[in-house]
């Protein structure tokens, strides 16, 4: 039952991000570069906390 539950509730974030797309694709666009930002900054805090970890943790 939960499994039915996740493939539909996948089937229509799909197809909400295909309708996106096709209908405005410059905001669609806005939301990939938002979300790869997102991404990036936390890809750069996890770096910055292991270079934390590393060095000791200390105050720096």
């Amino acid at each position: 039952m939960a499994a039915n539950a996740k493939t539909i509730v996948l089937g229509i974030v799909v197809v909400f991000a295909l309708y996106v797309i096709i209908t405005d694709p410059h905001t669609a666009a806005g939301y990939v570069e938002m979300g790869f930002e997102g991404i990036s900054a936390a890809a750069s805090a996890v770096g910055d906390f292991m270079t934390w970890v590393a060095r000791g943790g200390g105050d720096s």
